[in-house]
This record gives structure tokens, sequence and C-alpha cells, in this order.
């Protein structure tokens, strides 16, 4: 048996054996201190989220009522002047 022949062999064994063990290493599970480090950072991330959506619920809610409201307003004044007008066509004695 000479090298050459299982020189690929013998490194691609070495290699993945290599990589077995690295694997191994890396994935190792988290502490439960970094966990709840997560768990707080996660928490913290959501609520700055939830704070951001409700800002700008509440500054497109207050846009609508403050559109609705001079709405409501112009057209109750263009109808108080049409009924004024039409009172003053029956009140006129021409």
């Amino acid at each position: 048996m000479s090298l050459r022949k299982h020189a690929p062999v013998w490194i691609l064994a070495v290699w993945m054996v290599g990589a077995t063990f690295g694997v191994a290493e890396t994935a190792q599970e988290q502490s439960p201190k970094q966990d709840m480090k997560d768990a707080g950072h996660s928490t913290k991330t959501a609520a700055k989220d939830t704070g951001r959506a409700t800002k700008k619920t509440a500054k497109n809610t207050g846009h609508a009522v403050k559109h609705g409201t001079k709405k409501a307003a112009n057209k109750t004044a263009q109808k108080t002047r049409e009924g004024a007008d039409k009172v003053e066509d029956k009140t006129n004695p021409n």
C-alpha cells in the first residue's frame, strides 16, 4: 500500500473528523444567563416597535378626526347658509 494511493482517503477522513468536532464545539447550547439576556433584548425591541406603532396610529387617528371635524363644520355652515337663503326668499315680499 503506497502512501500516494491512499493519501486522499486519509486526508478526507482527517478532514471529516475535524469538521465533526468543530461543529460539535461551535454548536454548544447557550447558557441560561445568555437566554435571559436575549429574552430581555427581544422584549425591549418588541416594546419599541409597539410604541412606534401606537404613536403612528394615534397621529393618523388625530389627523382623521381633525379632517372629519373640519369637513362637518364646513358642511354645517354651508347648509345653514342655504337654509337662511330659503327663509330670506320666503319672507321677501317681492
